[in-house]
């Protein structure tokens, strides 16, 4: 699958966020987004999930050069940001359930799989408004990663992670990803150290 942005561009009333961006990213990679607080890297992640329009150029999603209807991208997308925010009246095991109704896990896993990957077993029956914010994350990561979609974009995957949690983001990313195409908003390189391509969102502030 690819995404294309040609001479793409976003702004917020007279404020261009990026502007004469054209890029493709492709299945099997993995590419970080950087950038200081505020340039827009969140912005272009939304840009890419669907989730957001740009004001000037184009963007295309496409499956082996067919591409696809605005209403069928979000089939084949997965996202974990700060601002998304999980079902808290639910228990664990409601949410993974509730979930699975709109995006499949991928191929071999259930629900009850996935919360042992994450190391929540103990928690299964708690409301996810009774987790630390550490353990909200882990459930934010298993949505997104072990979602059965062909794209992962994650804005800053850390954010309340100790280090079981930061090496347990490494561990799905490295066992789970590998085949598929992968975007990190993030301006610390211990959430991207495996991309091998890097955006500076300031290369792309030109008016």
């Amino acid at each position: 699958m690819t995404i294309s942005l040609s001479d793409a561009g976003k702004r917020f009333n007279r404020d261009w966020i990026f502007r004469h961006f054209t890029y493709t990213f492709e299945t099997g990679n993995a590419y970080a987004i950087t950038g200081p607080n505020g340039s827009g890297k969140s912005t272009l992640l939304q840009v890419l999930s669907g989730g957001m329009m740009i004001n000037e150029g184009k963007i295309q999603w496409a499956i082996a050069g067919n591409e696809l209807a605005n209403e069928q991208i979000y089939q084949h997308i997965s996202i974990c940001a700060p601002y998304l925010e999980v079902i808290e009246e639910m228990t664990l095991t409601e949410f993974m359930n509730f979930h699975q109704g709109f995006k499949p896990w991928l191929p071999g896993l259930s629900a009850k799989e996935i919360i042992s990957i994450i190391g929540l077993e103990k928690a299964v029956h708690k409301q996810i408004r009774y987790y630390s914010s550490g353990m909200k994350q882990r459930v934010k990561l298993a949505q997104c990663i072990l979602s059965d979609t062909m794209i992962v974009l994650l804005d800053e995957p850390c954010t309340n992670l100790d280090t079981a949690g930061i090496d347990l983001y490494h561990s799905l990313i490295n066992k789970y990803c590998k085949h598929r195409l992968v975007a990190v908003s993030s301006n610390d390189e211990t959430e991207y150290k495996f991309c091998t391509h890097l955006i500076n969102i300031n290369d792309y502030k030109r008016h």
